[in-house]
């Protein structure tokens, strides 16, 4: 049989480098886009802006978005996914583990809340993004409360000396959450004021640790 053999790499997709045009271009429209979103949802409300006069305002058609987004609700979910990692480096940063769990948690919350009340008209609708039944956003959703949950398990690992012996970290990190979450949508949905938010989430991690603290000394068992 005669013929050219294919060459070693033929049909392997070309691996960009970071620092390739399309990357990069990619990237800064994804960026534009996401400004604009933020810009229209607080000039129309988010019932009132489009995808299509979101790509209007990042100077792309309504084809060029869809490459880059599948609906705005996705939008608001990248938000809070950012807001979140910001919030975990400003922890991070003041973070000391020999500060007592309970407290180092507290700090967590308040970082992050502090960072949601910035801006609280944008985060109020991301949050009620998150409770839409929409497959793509759904998924992004979840996977943005298994990092949470993550990162506070972490937390509760690294101080596991103030924990009772048979506590869960991971089972304690989801408590943490869905308590904190519930409290936030309540705010998203104007049962709460922010301040209001702030003060139940920390009542609540308050409450929380007086079932994840081990017994007193003198109630153990010799």
């Amino acid at each position: 049989m005669t013929g050219t053999l294919p060459a070693p790499n033929a049909g392997r997709a070309r691996r960009l480098r970071s620092d390739d045009g399309r990357l990069v271009r990619g990237r800064k429209s994804r960026e534009r886009i996401r400004a604009a979103a933020r810009e229209l949802f607080r000039e129309r409300g988010f019932d009132g802006s489009t995808l299509r006069a979101i790509g209007e305002r990042a100077g792309m058609g309504a084809s060029s978005i869809y490459r880059h987004v599948k609906s705005k609700h996705e939008l608001l979910v990248l938000e809070l996914s950012d807001l979140q990692e910001e919030a975990w480096l400003a922890f991070r940063r003041a973070d000391d583990r020999a500060t007592p769990t309970r407290e180092r948690v507290r700090q967590f919350f308040e970082a992050q809340h502090a960072l949601y009340a910035e801006d609280a008209d944008l985060v109020v609708i991301a949050l009620r993004a998150t409770t839409y039944p929409d497959a793509p956003v759904a998924r992004r959703a979840l996977a943005l409360q298994d990092r949470a949950i993550a990162l506070i398990t972490e937390i509760l690992q690294s101080g596991r000396r103030d924990l009772a012996p048979d506590i869960d970290p991971l089972a304690a990190g989801r408590a943490l959450f869905h308590i904190a979450s519930g409290v936030r949508i309540s705010w998203a949905n104007g049962l709460l004021n922010e301040k209001a938010c702030r003060r139940a989430v920390d009542e609540s991690v308050e409450l929380l640790f007086q079932g994840l603290a081990p017994p007193p000394l003198a109630d153990r068992a010799d």
